[in-house]
């Protein structure tokens, strides 16, 4: 302990000089801040200066790429149609091969007719397998070439040492019986080098066996007038390699250093020199230094097809960025013109910087105070995640506030399959109004979480906005409890417009009871009201804002033009709905800016038949001596379900505890009554039906026991149902044709 003064001490004494410096910082800035915002606006100019010049370089880079891959693409597309030209001159002459093929000495004029039908031609030849023709010899190759003006007909198998069955080209074609291409060899003929690439194509008898090889030469001498026609740059220069990296064409002598084009090629066959992908990712991209140290870029690419060559273009920055460079030394020259402008401009404004300063910072302390209420407000609408997973409801729901916040508020939740939801207006705008929606949307979830009567909620919601309400502001409520599995709604109005019900093709108005807005009078008394609706249907609950939304002519939306659109609409889908509704509303008011709050919640109802099947019903007295039957009733269905034994002890602890308490409490002592139990499933739950003539009770509306609370101090009741809950997974309960019907729900699908 004794190291932790001198620690503190030390950290005291930084923090101590950190505070200073900040302090002397702070007032530099305030006494020269015509010179800070000098600096600022001279920083900015030198951002956008330098965000341009980047971009710039950027588009350059991307058009210099594009026309690099442009140039190789257009010399691809000329040397590959001429190669494939002379693919097809001797393709066009096969015919002629297998017309005379019979015939040997009639192979050397078809050679000559080969080579005549294209001046690119430099030679054609006919190479036929050993012994084809045994009047010849083992080996036979008529050869024709061009000599000047003539041509030379020979057989170059009568030459001492030349066996064309050993020459690799010969024996790929063989081997491969595919036409091939060779790499460019130098050829001495009559004391001229040329140097030559060979077409090579099998030639197959009647028998579909090969005969020979059919082949023609040619000269490369037109690819340097094809490369070296226009380049893209002054400096630039093409090399074509062969797939192995060997070089075929060099550029013009004196239009670029040798050792340049030995440099690039070496680079291009060096697999550890870095490169990169081209803007398009079409070719490769390898950076290079001349002799003189010049910066430039290769591109590289392979041809399509075959030869399966290798093409390259190299561009110098000095070339591609020589304009941008002047931009940058004219734009320099620019911002100091103008920095001085600025300076001169910015000391007018001094004695009113501080004024406006105090103004900014007050402005900026109200806004940030709105939108972290606007974040609250929006915080307190999200929604009831399980409700997103359930396949028998499907919601869309919106909120746009006239101003930072708004006084509408929407809310819903499921709770023992049933879907809560409500939507209100408050009135009066602003932070007031935000903070009674807060309060009411606080409530509805308080409330609702133990309450299933909407006309109690209202109530109870009424009797606590009327406490110390001295500001006299009210809120329009509609509150409504939806029974998923059988439909049945239940609804409590508090002053809040009649929700619209689209039933397949129909739309109606909901019939509701006005009562008063909450937050007037704290003994009125809110009447409760219940339906039906129907599987497929929809309801579109909505705030004043939308049927008094205003254009520039000042006409209000109106309700007939929510129920036409609300006709269009009938058979989206409920977040569709409150989208498309909110763009027509969007494009009535045009520029007309909205003084109301607009808010819409839309509910489909969509229950999915759950094909249960009945695993076992028992009917008992209000006796608990008949509990050793039910628990034989769901001992077997468990066992027929294949559940634990774990999971078999809490269905039948929960339903005993159920079942129990309908025999205490549903009727009158010394009545006798019934209690029907059945067992029903699917593949993902098991459903126990509850049933019983007594007295109407539900159990889901009972305060749930408060465990942390000592056993003097915890009012009696309360922890059966606890338990109840705790056990299953869900509870229900329904009053129908005067009988009390409590579902339970476990699911089954993880046991």
């Amino acid at each position: 302990m004794q190291f932790i003064k001198p620690l503190a001490y030390r950290f005291h004494i930084t923090s101590l000089s950190v505070r200073i410096f900040l302090k002397n910082i702070s007032q530099y800035l305030s006494s020269h801040k015509g010179l800070v915002f000098v600096a600022m606006a001279a920083l900015l100019l030198e951002l956008v200066s330098a965000a341009q010049y980047y971009y710039s370089h950027y588009m350059l880079e991307k058009a210099l790429s594009q026309r690099a891959e442009s140039e190789l693409t257009r010399k691809a597309m000329i040397i590959i149609g001429t190669l494939k030209v002379m693919e097809n001159t001797l393709n066009e002459h096969l015919w002629d091969v297998n017309r005379n093929i019979n015939h040997a000495d009639t192979m050397f004029m078809v050679t000559k007719r080969i080579i005549m039908a294209n001046p690119k031609v430099a030679g054609g030849f006919l190479a036929f397998t050993p012994d084809y023709y045994p009047e010849k010899g083992r080996l036979f190759e008529p050869y024709a070439y061009k000599n000047a003006d003539s041509i030379v007909i020979k057989n170059l198998a009568e030459k001492k040492g030349v066996d064309y069955t050993t020459n690799p080209m010969y024996l790929k074609v063989i081997e491969e019986e595919e036409p091939s291409w060779s790499d460019p060899y130098d050829h001495e003929d009559d004391d001229k080098e040329k140097q030559l690439i060979t077409y090579s194509y099998p030639i197959h008898d009647d028998e579909g066996r090969i005969a020979a090889i059919s082949g023609i030469d040619i000269s490369l001498e037109w690819l340097g007038d094809t490369l070296n026609e226009r380049h893209i740059y002054p400096s630039s220069f093409i090399l074509l390699l062969t797939e192995s990296g060997q070089l075929i064409s060099r550029p013009q002598p004196g239009h670029v250093k040798e050792k340049d084009v030995d440099k690039v090629v070496s680079m291009i066959n060096d697999s550890t020199v870095q490169r990169s992908f081209s803007r398009s990712g079409r070719s490769k991209v390898i950076r290079f230094k001349n002799h003189k140290g010049e910066k430039a870029s290769v591109f590289c690419a392979h041809m399509k097809g075959k030869p399966n060559w290798q093409i390259a273009v190299a561009c110098y920055d000095s070339e591609v960025y020589k304009d941008l460079y002047w931009m940058r030394i004219n734009l320099l020259v620019f911002m100091l013109v103008i920095f001085s402008i600025l300076g001169l401009i910015l000391r007018r404004f001094m004695l009113n910087e501080r004024r406006l300063a105090l103004a900014r910072e007050e402005k900026q302390r109200i806004s940030n105070e709105l939108q972290i209420a606007t974040g609250i407000q929006n915080a307190m609408l999200v929604e009831d995640e399980g409700v997103a997973e359930r396949p028998d409801i499907t919601i869309g729901a919106t909120l746009k506030p006239a101003r930072e916040v708004g006084g509408d508020l929407y809310n819903y939740f499921v709770r023992d399959e049933k879907l809560f939801f409500c939507i209100g207006d408050v009135s009066g705008k602003g932070i007031p109004a935000a903070l009674v929606m807060a309060m009411a949307q606080a409530l509805f979830r308080a409330v609702s979480s133990h309450e299933s009567s909407p006309s109690h909620i209202v109530r109870t919601i009424n009797e606590t906005g009327c406490r110390n309400n001295k500001t006299n502001m009210f809120a329009t409520l509609f509150i409504g409890v939806l029974d998923l599995p059988t439909g049945r709604l239940r609804y409590c109005n508090a002053g809040h417009d009649a929700p619209v019900l689209i039933d397949g093709g129909g739309l109606s108005q909901l019939p509701v009871k006005a009562n008063l807005p909450v937050g007037l009078f704290d003994d009125f008394q809110y009447e409760l009201q219940e339906t039906v609706i129907n599987k497929g249907a929809t309801l579109f609950l909505y705030t004043d804002g939308l049927t008094e939304a205003r254009n520039t002519d000042h006409k209000q939306f109106g309700m007939q033009r929510i129920m036409k659109a609300l006709k269009e609409l009938s058979n989206k889908q409920p977040t569709d709905i409150v989208r498309i509704m909110s763009e027509k509303v969007q494009l009535f008011a045009g520029e007309e800016e909205q003084s109301d709050d607009l808010t819409m919640l839309a509910i489909r109802y969509s229950p999915v038949a759950n094909d249960f099947t009945l695993q076992g019903e028992l009917t008992l007295k209000n006796d608990v001596s008949e509990l050793k039957n039910l628990h034989a009733m769901l001992k077997s269905a468990a066992e027929k379900l294949g559940l634990d034994t774990s999971t078999t002890r809490q269905i039948r602890l929960a339903v005993e505890e159920a079942v129990v308490n309908v025999m205490d409490y549903a009727y009158p002592k010394g009545q006798e009554g019934d209690i029907t139990v059945k067992a029903m499933s699917n593949s993902k739950s098991l459903k126990l039906i509850i049933t019983d003539s007594g007295m109407a009770f539900d159990p889901t509306e009972a305060a749930r026991a408060d465990i942390t609370l000592s056993a003097e101090d915890r009012p009696v009741g309360g922890l059966g149902i606890l338990l109840v809950r705790e056990l299953m997974d869900s509870i229900n309960y329904e009053r129908e044709d005067g009988k009390n019907i409590l579902t339970l729900m476990k699911n089954i699908n993880s046991v």
